[in-house]
């Protein structure tokens, strides 16, 4: 208390702003804290907890990006929580000040965002081969009424897709399309635009991981209404599981596109994949073949 006296007789008694601000930072260590440990169970936990943040606001690149370039889901949903965490009190604390700039109530539009994670039980290969058979798609879910691709457009799609009793229509435009590794696109409609990003994860010879992140604006009153309930977000995740679903248990072989996009071009053709795969393969034969004719030889 003395000290307190002191300084204020000399006019360096904490202001309210350094008050303000160590608060907040005891405020976000604890929250911290929280958070970690509650993301720190199961890992099908995660895939919950990722959708939740994504739910409350953000964008797609901040968990979805991660996961792409190799960081966990776990990790992921912790680094992000952080970030989160760190955001929110910040944009508290210039409410309380007055400094922040966002004005409540401007009717901002609400953007939902959904990460999720399934394993399906076939080579890593063949999980990519038929996410790559986009036209197929209304075969086996329910939110996705047709699918159209021009021939000779490798990087642009239509669809027609239906949630409820709202049906809108959509061009997909493929960003990077990496062969067995992952596809990022965007799409624009009259009802709303998306990012997407979906990744392939080998974890055995017959196990796949699949990430998917999709990012949605609304776009129209319904489509708002909509996004309110996450009407968007229950339909992507149990056409989800349908792909997984059709992906286990089909006896079809999958008839894939192999090229390679790059920065919305076309950088390798399908057919120019086949022919180098082709002529790996060749080469793998004649180096097997020559080694058999030396262990032969040395016998």
């Amino acid at each position: 208390m003395t000290s307190t006296k002191e300084d204020t007789a000399t006019g360096t008694a904490p202001s309210n702003a350094e008050r303000l601000r160590e608060e907040l930072s005891h405020y976000v260590s604890l929250t911290l804290d929280r958070a970690v440990d509650k993301v720190g169970g199961k890992l099908t936990d995660v895939t919950g907890k990722l959708t939740d943040i994504a739910d409350n606001g953000g964008q797609l690149p901040a968990i979805g990006s991660r996961i792409l370039h190799g960081e966990s889901p776990l990790g992921s949903v912790v680094s992000e929580k952080a970030k989160s965490v760190k955001d929110s009190v910040v944009d508290k604390a210039k409410d309380l000040t007055g400094l922040g700039g966002g004005r409540p109530g401007t009717g901002d539009v609400k953007v939902t965002n959904l990460v999720e994670v399934l394993d399906v039980g076939v080579p890593l290969r063949t999980a990519y081969d038929y996410w790559t058979e986009y036209e197929k798609f209304a075969e086996y879910t329910k939110g996705v009424g047709n699918v159209s691709k021009d021939e000779d457009d490798d990087i642009t799609s239509k669809w027609t897709t239906k949630v409820g009793p709202s049906t809108r229509n959509f061009e997909a435009t493929v960003l990077e399309q990496i062969p067995d590794d992952r596809i990022v696109w965007t799409s624009e409609g009259s009802k709303g635009t998306t990012q997407g990003a979906v990744s392939f994860h080998e974890m055995a010879p017959n196990l796949t991981r699949i990430v998917l992140v999709v990012e949605y604006y609304p776009s129209g009153f319904f489509e708002k209404t909509g996004n309110l309930w996450r009407a968007q977000g229950r339909r992507l995740r149990l056409d989800f599981k349908n792909f997984q679903r059709y992906v286990t248990l089909t006896d079809t072989e999958p008839e894939a596109w192999r090229g390679e996009i790059r920065d919305g071009e076309v950088v390798r053709t399908h057919e120019e994949a086949m022919e180098a795969e082709n002529d790996e393969s060749d080469e793998s034969d004649e180096n097997e073949e020559k080694e058999e004719n030396e262990g032969d030889e040395t016998t």
